[in-house]
């Protein structure tokens, strides 16, 4: 088994590290399973709000999470296994980002919604992953330059802007939907509540597993109560294939237009700033040291995969954290546990009456659930916030004005729909753009370019456990 390990391992060397551990493959296959489950929430929940924010039907639906699921497990299996010097060779789980969830829906929103809107969103992320790739092999100084845009105060305020922006929509959702004839009604609110509920309880009082899967078995719960009182249909369920293909470019060509770009770029020099977080934290977890090159390459995965996300009708891809603390909670090292998780993901990504079960979970249940994860968000936010001197005028003066900019498109939403073009709309019509873009300047106002620690190490003793408990919450 050595020998494998050896053969396997990125340095084509015998190697013991635990990273490179080739485990027997029932341990695989159960430690991978594992992480599916982990994950599967928020994998599923991006192309669900996304979809039905754009008005999707349900069978546009269910080919989304299939080729959202397809693409993770493909974009884990690159950053995990390694190819040349793209993927950090980490137990590092790829998955969609929350935080293109708002720009993609005010991109798709301004396209008109329905798959026409995809074509733009589409463009806008492959552009936005190639730009990302591209960036990655840049010199490491180049590197830190860019990252020196990016201290506590501003990552903070962009996370927490994320999760106070996002909660509208899962409580939206919660009232049944913007849009469907019976919003508002007060049996919607008690499948949310209910599902909120069950979610708060198990992971009050439950063990550290089903706490990790607390989310995924919410929505199970409420849908199962839902089915009970006659609320779920799954006639969508019989109608699906059994296997599905997901094919390149399946909604048509997308369209490239300036301003949604410009919005992605955005968005990916912040999931830059995660996924940088996310790579030292589980170095720290694993014993492994990580350094410019290791970043490097898991930047490199980043963009590879959110370029493959938007040619195979997918999102913006990004190490996500909440199996980043799962590594920490079970102790197991091996990447090729992440590798077998990615062949999972394949799998479920080729089986639409799966999909289609997922799209049945009523909005009200999403809602429920939703709401607790955008919420989680922004305490992720304010946990890095916590770290800041807030007491320094000059560092509240950022949090709080951007806040401020980050409320201004649901306060004043006449200003963007009556009073401003639609492609600058489409840009600006997001709490999250305006509240990352006005962190961002505002702290260069106040506070400069932060300092050049020098080359981007960290050994594992280096990093301590604050890092790992900020990369365990679910900021990606």
């Amino acid at each position: 088994m050595s020998r494998v390990a050896a053969l396997l391992s990125g340095r084509g060397e015998r190697s013991t590290h635990p990273v490179d551990e080739v485990l027997p493959a029932a341990k695989l296959a159960l430690y991978g399973f594992q992480h599916v489950l982990a994950f599967y929430a928020g994998a599923v929940i991006v192309p669900i709000i996304v979809g039905g924010a754009l008005k999707l039907s349900t069978e546009q639906l269910v080919y989304l999470i299939n080729a959202d699921l397809f693409t993770c497990g493909i974009a884990s299996i690159i950053q995990a296994w390694g190819i040349g010097r793209i993927g950090a060779r980490l137990p590092l789980i790829q998955g969609v980002t929350f935080t293109a969830v708002s720009p993609m829906i005010a991109i798709g929103l301004g396209a008109g919604g329905g798959t026409a809107a995809l074509l733009v969103v589409y463009g806008a992320v492959i552009t936005a992953g190639l730009a990302t790739f591209a960036f990655a092999w840049l010199p490491a100084k180049a590197f830190r330059t860019v990252m020196r845009l990016f201290p506590p105060v501003v990552t903070g305020t962009v996370i927490t802007v994320l999760g106070i922006v996002l909660v509208p929509v899962g409580l939206n959702d919660a009232a049944g939907g913007l849009g469907s004839p019976d919003f508002g009604d007060p049996k919607n609110f008690a499948y949310a509540g209910g599902t909120m509920l069950f979610i708060l309880v198990l992971m009050r009082v439950s063990k550290q597993f089903l706490s990790s899967i607390a989310i995924l078995l919410g929505l199970v719960g409420g849908t199962v109560a839902a089915y009970l009182l006659g609320d779920v249909h799954f006639g969508d369920v019989g109608r699906a294939d059994w296997i599905g293909v997901t094919t390149p470019f399946h909604f048509g060509i997308p369209k490239f237009q300036w301003f949604p770009i410009l919005l992605m770029l955005i968005v990916m020099l912040i999931t830059m700033v995660e996924t940088t977080g996310d790579t030292y934290a589980v170095g720290g977890i694993v014993d492994k040291k990580v350094d410019s090159e290791t970043v490097a390459r898991a930047l490199r995965a980043d963009g590879a995969a959110t370029a493959l996300g938007g040619i195979l009708n997918s999102f913006p891809y990004v190490a996500f954290a909440e199996n980043v603390g799962l590594v920490r909670m079970t102790k197991v090292k091996s990447r090729f546990v992440v590798v077998t998780a990615g062949v999972f993901m394949i799998v479920l990504g080729l089986l639409p009456k799966a999909a289609a079960v997922v799209a049945s979970i009523p909005n009200a249940v999403l809602g429920g659930a939703a709401t607790v994860m955008f919420a989680m968000v922004a305490l992720a936010g304010i946990q890095t916030l916590a770290k800041v001197d807030l007491r320094e005028e000059k560092n509240a003066l950022v949090v709080g004005v951007s806040l401020a900019f980050a409320l201004l498109p649901t306060t004043v939403p006449v200003l963007f729909e009556k009073h401003m073009n639609a492609d600058l709309s489409s840009l600006l019509n997001s709490g999250v753009t305006l509240g990352a873009t006005a962190a961002i300047v505002l702290n260069l106002i106040f506070n400069g370019l932060a300092k050049d620690e020098g080359p981007l190490a960290v050994t594992p003793t280096d990093s301590g456990q604050a890092a790992t408990e900020a990369a365990s919450a679910p900021t990606a």
